[in-house]
Formats: structure tokens, sequence, C-alpha cells
């Protein structure tokens, strides 16, 4: 049950609710002109009314002078004022009121009365005769007028002067009757009428008011168009919004001075745009990679099971006939394989749906990566005795068409890392394995490891697309690490072969899961399309960099950069060092050197065993 309080309270509540929704339905530029107004009006009508209460206490201190001055000159005629009866008004200021009174406060006479127009007399209210009335001796005082009329009729403006209030004076009078002793005085009461004053604040108040509404126009004009012109570029924007909300996310709010709060929010906001347009395409880009990749493992895996299927019916159909044994040995063998493919496939996909999840990978073990590439090699040559397996060291090299990674044959530097070691293995692996797989057993390869300091974020190297674009911006901050001696250190690893290669257009897509360019020599050879995949999320993992490009003279080269966790300078402030190492070498870098390759698939696959890791 609700009190009578509580009922109150909620009632309360619904009419500040109900405010602030009809206030927040005021569009913003009513609101700011609304704001203007009130402002403009109130300054308007504080000025009108203070320059109203100065002008007024001025003039009523200027009145309060006058009447001061007059005081001398009734002390010096008093006496012939006493002697002039009222016929005789004129001898004294026509402006003022003079009244004179006894020792006893008994009116002795009005010595000045003025008269207005159509005979209107107008007198200030005096204490009563004999009395004082509490009215202090030398102190102006405001009293209201009492009117006379002695004609018929008398015009407004007439009336109103005369009813206007008075100003008086009250002073002390003392005069000599005649040579004795004896003196005679009284109370002298001299006025004037505020009309001129009041007439003139009044003037002064209604050309204040028209000036304060031409004011408040003018400003409310002027106030609506500078709202209109500052809020264009919100209009802008709102409208970008609009087109934004309707689809068309390449929409750009446009600039403004970054110093300004519009500038700022359109930069905010064009930053935020580009995200959400990058995130979007990204997503859609992965959804197209998912239904591709859910075709291509479906496809793949149809494969091997309609070999088992085949073969089983095919057993069941010749069990009974001359030769089944021998038959059937034949049926077993396909369907050992097939499971065999199948059960690499599913491996492969186990392995990659971990490793997407951050799972099966522990980066923390103390790996030696040139033992590493040293068993790789020899395993590689277990493989393909007739293959020239050349070591060296991988080194930053310029020349007429820029700055590239130079093989130098020799002994392969001592570098240790962080990282999984078997997971690293596993990406040598696969890449000696589709050496092996696709390259001729006669054909060179090289293998070469180094150390470079290159001023790049750990962060920015693993998020750098697997492709030739990047790998020249690796080179570019390695050139500026070694000329500044800062950075941090990055392991690279190069296996350069001299086979068919991979053509420009798909180097990047060896990466993708299930990429083949050839689908039916892949299977011959053994593999599945995955084991690049594998070896670039191992590398990513680590914070590596993985990429392909075209060796000199023809072929394929892998590089692998890895961060050694060796740093020159604070983490902080590896950044941005690519620009001032431009800067401080005073000359722009050239290009890195690009190299073709040809087209083929890439797997990856144990050399000692057909399996992909």
């Amino acid at each position: 049950m609700t009190t009578e309080g509580g009922a109150s309270l909620d009632s309360l509540d619904w009419l500040r609710s109900a405010t602030r929704r009809r206030l927040d339905a005021i569009p913003l530029s009513t609101k700011l002109l609304a704001c203007m107004l009130v402002l403009l009006l109130v300054g308007t009508v504080g000025i009108s009314l203070s320059i109203r209460q100065l002008v007024s206490k001025y003039l009523l201190d200027k009145t309060d002078t006058q009447l001061s001055q007059q005081a001398e000159l009734v002390y010096n005629n008093v006496d012939l004022l006493r002697s002039k009866d009222t016929n005789q008004a004129a001898a004294g200021p026509t402006d003022y009121f003079l009244q004179i009174r006894n020792t006893h406060n008994a009116v002795v006479g009005d010595v000045l009365v003025p008269t207005l127009k159509d005979g209107v007399v107008s007198m200030p209210t005096l204490p009563a005769d004999g009395s004082m009335g509490g009215v202090e001796l030398n102190k102006p005082f405001t009293t209201p007028a009492s009117v006379k009329m002695n004609g018929p009729s008398a015009s407004r403006a007439t009336m109103v002067a005369a009813q206007a209030p008075w100003r008086v004076l009250a002073l002390r009078w003392v005069a000599k009757v005649d040579d004795s002793t004896t003196n005679v005085g009284g109370v002298v009461y001299i006025g004037l009428s505020l009309s001129d004053q009041i007439d003139t604040v009044n003037r002064l108040t209604r050309y204040c008011t028209m000036v304060s509404i031409v004011i408040v126009l003018l400003g409310g004009a002027i106030a609506s168009l500078l709202i209109q012109q500052t809020l264009t570029p919100l209009k802008r924007i709102e409208k970008t919004a609009a087109k934004i909300a309707a689809g068309d996310l390449s929409q750009r709010v446009p600039s403004a001075p970054e110093n300004t709060e519009v500038g700022s929010l359109a930069a905010s906001l064009n930053t935020m745009l580009a995200r959400i347009e990058r995130s979007f395409h990204e997503q859609e880009e992965t959804t197209e990679k998912m239904k591709r990749f859910v075709s291509d493992a479906s496809h793949e895996l149809r494969t091997p099971l309609a070999t088992i299927h085949g073969y089983s019916e095919l057993y069941a159909m010749q069990r009974d006939t001359p030769g089944a044994l021998e038959r059937a040995d034949e049926s077993i063998a396909h369907i050992e394989a097939s499971s065999a493919r199948m059960t690499l496939l599913v491996e492969d996909l186990l392995s990659l749906a971990r490793l997407d999840e951050g799972r099966g990978i522990d980066v923390t073990q103390h790996v030696q990566l040139t033992g590493l590439l040293a068993d790789a090699a020899d395993d590689l040559h277990a493989l393909d005795p007739d293959r020239g397996i050349t070591r060296g060291i991988v080194r930053l090299d310029g020349g007429t068409s820029g700055t590239y990674l130079r093989f130098e044959q020799g002994d392969m530097p001592q570098v240790a890392l962080k990282g999984d070691g078997s997971r690293l293995r596993q990406v040598i692996t696969n890449i000696v394995g589709n050496i092996h797989r696709y390259t001729p057993a006669d054909s060179p390869v090289e293998i070469a490891l180094g150390v470079l300091p290159a001023s790049i974020e750990l962060g920015r190297l693993s998020a750098m697309a697997s492709d030739a674009a990047s790998l020249r911006r690796f080179i570019e901050a390695a050139e500026v690490g070694q000329s500044l001696r800062n950075g941090m250190d990055y392991a690279v690893v190069r296996f350069i072969d001299h086979g068919p290669g991979v053509p420009e257009s798909s180097q990047s897509q060896i990466f993708e899961r299930f990429y083949t360019a050839d689908p039916s020599r892949a299977r011959q050879k053994g593999g599945t399309g995955l084991g690049m995949s594998i070896a670039q999320s191992v590398v990513k993992a680590h914070r590596g960099f993985i990429c392909a490009s075209t060796s000199e003279g023809g072929g394929l080269t892998l590089t692998v950069v890895l961060p050694t966790g060796t740093s020159h300078v604070k983490p902080e402030q590896a950044g941005g060092q690519e620009a001032e190492g431009a800067k401080a070498k005073g000359r722009s870098r050239p290009k890195a050197k690009q190299e073709k390759r040809p087209k083929r698939s890439r797997e990856s696959k144990d050399p000692k065993q057909p399996k992909q890791r």
C-alpha cells in the first residue's frame, strides 16, 4: 500500500521525468538560441535597471544640493520674505516651495507656492500646523504632493506633474526684530518638485527598453546565424552517420582543424569508422575463409572416405570370387592409405584449432634455434643425398636497387630465444618437407640464420601480413635499427630454394588453409594444404613474422623473423624509430629488393615421416 508521501514522491519523479523528456526533445540549436536570448534579456534588463537606479540617485542628490544651496538665500532674505504676502510670491525662486513657521512650528505663511498650467497648485504634504511630525532639520526628505485646482479642468500632463512627490529640506532660522537682544526664529521648509527628475528617469527607461528590445532582437538574429553556422559541421556529421547507418561504411566525416571540438570529434569518429570498416571487412573475410575452410575440409575428408567406402564395397563384391585374397590385400592397402591420410588431416585440423584458441603452445622454453636449423639441414640431406645444402648467415646489405637481406656462406651464429621448441621444430620441419616435396632432388638449398636489430614493435611485427610489402617494412626497420644501433634484436631465418617457385600473386596465399596451387600433385606428394598455415600460426604465437618471396635466380625463399627478447632501448621507445632513423640519415631509404617466384603449392611434412606438423 502506497502512503500519501510515497505517492507525492512518485508524482514528483514522474513530473521530473516528463520535463526531462520534453527538454531532451528540443533541438540543440533551439536550446542554444533560447539560452542566448535569455542571456541577452537578462543582460539588457540588468543594465537598464542599473542605469535607472544610477540616474535616479544622481538627480536626487542634485536636487538635495540645490535645496542646500537655497538655504543661504533663505537666511539672507527671511525678513524680506516674511514681510511679503502671498500676492508678492514672485519675490523668491518661482520653482521652489517655501513655508515659514515660528518657533512653535505654527505656520506663518506659504511664501513661495509654484502654480502650474491651468491654475493647478501643487504643494508638498508637510507636518501638521504646530508639529514637526518626525522631520529632522537639515536632512532632505521626500513627501507626497497635495494638489489644488483653481480652474474647471487641467490636462493629463499637468496633473501628472502636479502629483509628483516633493523633495523638502527643513531649516532653522533666527532673525533680530530690533536692536534689542530679542530674537525671533522658527523653521523654514523649502521644497522642490521631483516631476522633472521623474520625467527624465521615465524617458531614460523607455529609451533603454527600446534599445534593449532592439539588442535582443538583433542579438537573437545574429546568434541564430552563428549557431546555424557553428552547427553546420554537426549537420554534416549527422548526414554522414545516416549514410553509414544505411550501410555505406566507406563514408567519412568531413575533417576540420583538430584544435577545435568539432575537428577533434571528426578525427575520433573517422578513426572509429576506419576501425569499424576494417573490422567489418575482416569479419567478412573471416566468414568467407571459414566457409571455404569448411568446404575444403569436407572435400578433403570426403576423398579418403570415398576411397575407404569404395574399396570396402569392392571387397564385399569380390570376396567369393577366385583370387579374392590377393585382391583383398590390395583393397586393405588402399583403405589403410586413405585412413592414414584422413588421420593426418584430422591431426592438422586439431592442431590449427588449438593454435587458434591459444592452446597447445608454451613460449617460455629456452630454445637453441641454431641446433634446430642444423638438424633440419641434416634431415634434408638424408632425404636428398644429391642436393647441395649450404649453411650461412643473414646479412643486411644495400645496393643500387635498395636494401635487402643477403646470404653469406659461413657458420651460422649461435642464437637462443624463448619459445616452444617442439612447435618451432614443427615450423622448420614443414618448410624443409615442402622443399623436399616440391623441388628437384638435386637443386641447391641455402639455409641461413642471422640476428638483426630492428626499430619495430613486437605487436606490429606479428600483426603484419605475410607478404613482400611487410618484408620490406621489416627490412627498412632493420636498416634504421642497424644505423642507430637501437631497437630489438630479431632472429632472421631464411630457407632459399631454386625450384619452380610460386607466382607473386600466389605467394601470400600459400599460408591459407587448404591452399594448393596443384591439388592433384599435392595429393600425390601427400600434402593437405595445412602445413604452412600451421607454420604461420606458430610463428605468430611467438610474436614473429613469416613470408614468402622470390629467390634470386628463381625459386622460393621463406623468411621467418622471431624476437630474441634482447632490446637496445626501452620497449616504449622502440616504436617510431623508423622515422627518426630516416631523419638522422638525411636521406630516404630505397625500397627493399623484391624477389620473383613462380607458382606452386607449399605444404609441410616431416622429412623423416610422411606427415605434416
